[in-house]
């Protein structure tokens, strides 16, 4: 039998009512879009579209980690288009090289937002917001504001343009093995937990003697580094480092985190449930084209901006009626 202990279902749902939500959304809308569109579920559509959306998912994963600690970073798409650049410059020494050094860039951009946010005491805003302009500014200097074309006799396009054993596209495999990294750390060590504290209350957790510098150090060098793993899955799968790209991608990233549940104010989050946020957006647009393409309606491409705008709205106000209604149970229970 089991005991008291045993995983509750209900109180699961309870608890994470908006992670689960996201889920569900998720499989109606791929159930709805494989009843009305032939090839919706083909493999050519399926690998094109994880391949695509890796990007936005990767990016995600860094900004969870950043909201849940109460903060914010404004530079991941400058980030990225930087990052793509730099990729594209090292394409002929390969992907081992290309790669990691990309991504330590990335890095290198975060921990800079980290020592303005840490020692310099200045708002996440500010800070990534600087960063964001000096990044975007920096890829057009060094690309001299042009697309800047890869080594087509190396294996760099190999992430952006196979499939690893001839089923899912490279880049959703690193990306994946980042998500679960990125959820072990978070759900089962210490660091994870501290990170949680912050986005509860950072004074509260440097009273409880918790390592709070060190932790939002790591989420911002984090983010920074899986900027940088979107910008060389960008310049593998498009044959160039993109210095113009980037552009709103932050957006998309909060976006993406906070359908899934995280809450802007920090303190609770799922890479998981970004995850299916990040998929549910990417989806969104994946059947717009589809219907575009029956030619029954005609949906421009600024309407992913309006529907991600609208799909922001309508969560914080249903993040906002939740808290409220905790709240209000909290004063009287």
């Amino acid at each position: 039998m089991l005991n008291d202990d045993a995983f509750d279902l209900r109180r699961y749902v309870s608890r994470n009512s908006q992670s689960v939500a996201v889920w569900i959304a998720l499989g109606a809308l791929i159930l709805f879009g494989v009843l009305r569109y032939e090839n919706f579920g083909g493999a050519y559509n399926f690998s094109s579209f994880l391949n695509y959306n890796s990007m936005f998912i990767v990016i995600s994963l860094g900004m969870c980690f950043v909201i849940i600690t109460g903060g914010i970073d404004l530079s991941v798409g400058s980030v990225a288009a930087f990052s793509s650049v730099i990729a594209a410059y090292l394409s002929p020494f390969g992907l081992q090289v290309a790669l990691p050094l990309a991504v330590v860039v990335g890095m290198m951009f975060g921990a800079f937002n980290a020592f303005c946010i840490i020692q310099l005491r200045i708002p996440p805003f500010i800070a990534t917001l600087a960063t964001m302009l000096g990044a975007k500014g920096g890829a057009l200097v060094i690309s001299g504001a042009s697309t800047v074309a890869v080594d087509w006799g190396s294996n760099f396009t190999r992430m952006g343009m196979e499939k690893a054993f001839g089923l899912f596209p490279w880049s959703i495999v690193i990306v994946a093995i980042v998500g679960i990294l990125l959820w072990v750390i978070l759900e089962t060590t210490s660091l994870g937990r501290t990170i949680l504290a912050i986005g509860g209350g950072e004074d509260a957790s440097v009273l409880m003697g918790l390592k709070v510098n060190r932790a939002k150090a790591f989420v911002y060098i984090v983010s920074g580094g899986c900027a940088g793993v979107a910008g060389v899955i960008l310049a593998s799968g498009f044959g160039a480092g993109q210095p113009l790209e980037g552009i709103a991608w932050e957006l998309s990233a909060i976006a993406a985190v906070v359908v899934g549940g995280t809450l802007l104010t920090g303190g609770l989050g799922s890479i998981p449930a970004t995850v299916a946020g990040a998929l549910l957006l990417g989806l969104v647009f994946n059947i717009l084209n589809f219907e575009n393409g029956r030619g029954s309606i005609s949906f421009s491409a600024y309407w992913q901006m309006v529907i991600r705008g609208g799909f922001l709205f309508a969560v914080i106000m249903f993040q906002t009626r939740m808290m409220k209604a905790q709240n209000t149970k909290g004063k009287t229970a």
